[in-house]
């Protein structure tokens, strides 16, 4: 990470802590109300644990058989965006939320500026951070403490299908200006065949392809928070991709959606513009296509300086009304630290989350079946992307910016509105929402 980017995160600091004081005193439980670190064979301490990513029902079930005092009652809900949030956010609010949680990256400022998440800098010891990759570490990082420990990072990656791809005479695009050629040749040599999806109901796919090119929506400076959703490198995105969708070269179907899984069964769809835990996803959708798809970096706007985004990647956090916070911790490091963890996780589902702890990498290189890709060196490629990851990105403390994106995206597609000036939108709206919460905020349009 840059030097920049290390400044930049730790003045994110001071504006989340503005934007509702943390909650500090809230969300740490005093040692009368805790429970103990552990009970004993006959009286175990339970910790309840809510997530939505692929193998942890696993990891539950392997930590409870290798751990005698303390033991974890796993619930599966959706993912933060199909309703998991709201779900994690109501039971906050009725004091019945589960002691861990699990929180993407980009709304994991949310939750601490709404005074959600349990303070835990007194484990996030020198010695624990170390063991975890340092973007990750100060992407967990606000005020000064610590609000959550990583669980994977998610560098971007493009998966296609090898074979039709050599079958039409496509070169796999290394840059943006590659993927509009390959994109047309698709479409010429099967006119009802589309290179990739431009998921328009998903906001974070558009503000990552910002990330990787660059842009900085949200800068910090004395307490006071800049945004600028229209930078020039959100423009340059902007028109690419409208010319895309309006050329007829990409689809626009939802993610995951009958639409987009019966395109990529019948090989009318030959990309998936995804990330690092995309691999197993896609492996399930179309297991009958194994040894098919090959996956690369993600393509980049100069192919001399190969650059990513990273496309959400989780953490763990412990609910504000935790009283088994130690207990907690306990388990949410043997998950992000254990080799036994990650085994649990890559061999008994599809996942292929990249680890953030930098030790579980070999592990999960070789737990992981990527027989589906011709036995490539996923974790390899993997590592080299997250290397390029733009360091300079942050997230701010609202879901405006992610609300209001994914309504205008539909405005888009519909051919109703163009994309810039669904970000001109996303702007105002954003900007008007930082206001109202009684920050101050510079529009940078």
């Amino acid at each position: 990470m840059s030097r920049h980017g290390f400044r930049s995160l730790r003045a994110l600091a001071g504006a989340v802590a503005a934007f509702a004081s943390l909650a500090a005193t809230a969300a740490c439980g005093g040692p009368s109300t805790e429970a103990p670190a552990e009970g004993t064979r006959a009286h175990p301490v339970t910790v309840s644990f809510w997530a939505w990513t692929k193998g942890s029902q696993q990891v539950a079930d392997e930590f409870n058989r290798t751990h005698d005092t303390i033991k974890v009652k796993f619930e599966e809900i959706p993912s933060g965006g199909l309703g998991g949030y709201p779900k994690i956010t109501n039971a906050l609010k009725a004091g019945i939320a589960p002691d861990v949680l699990s929180i993407e990256y980009p709304s994991l400022a949310q939750f601490v500026s709404q005074g959600s998440l349990k303070d835990i800098s007194a484990y996030m010891t020198p010695d624990v951070k170390k063991k975890f990759l340092p973007q990750t570490i100060e992407l967990t990082t606000m005020g000064d403490k610590n609000w959550a420990v990583p669980s994977d990072a998610a560098p971007q990656i493009f998966y296609y299908r090898k074979d039709l791809f050599e079958k039409y005479g496509v070169e796999p695009p290394k840059t943006w200006a590659d993927f509009r050629t390959a994109a047309r040749q698709v479409r010429k040599a099967a006119p009802k065949a589309r290179i990739a999806t431009f998921f328009a109901d998903d906001a974070s796919f558009f503000q990552t392809m910002a990330w990787q090119a660059g842009a900085q929506w949200f800068s910090t400076e004395d307490g006071s928070w800049k945004v600028d959703t229209g930078d020039p490198a959100t423009k340059k995105v902007s028109e690419y991709w409208q010319g895309m969708i309006k050329d007829g070269l990409v689809s626009t179907a939802p993610s995951y959606s009958p639409e987009w899984t019966s395109s990529l069964k019948a090989g009318t769809t030959l990309g998936y513009l995804g990330a690092s835990w995309s691999a197993g996803t896609l492996a399930g959708i179309v297991p009958e296509q194994k040894g098919k798809w090959a996956a690369m970096p993600i393509p980049s706007w100069d192919a001399e300086h190969p650059s990513s985004g990273m496309s959400q990647g989780s953490t763990f956090a412990i609910s504000k009304d935790s009283k088994k916070t130690k207990a907690a911790m306990e388990f949410i490091l043997w998950m992000s630290t254990s080799p036994d963890s990650i085994k649990a996780r890559v061999t008994a589902s599809t996942s292929t989350a990249f680890p953030a702890a930098r030790s579980l990498v070999p592990v999960a290189r070789k737990a992981i079946d990527t027989s589906f890709y011709g036995g490539a060196d996923l974790y390899g490629l993997y590592a080299d992307s997250a290397a390029t990851i733009n360091p300079d990105w942050l997230w701010g403390p609202t879901a405006a910016a992610n609300n209001t994106l994914h309504d205008q995206l539909q405005a888009v597609v519909s051919g109703e509105k163009s994309l810039t000036g669904a970000v001109a939108t996303t702007q105002r709206a954003t900007v008007d929402a930082l206001r109202k919460s009684g920050l101050k905020v510079e529009d940078g349009s």
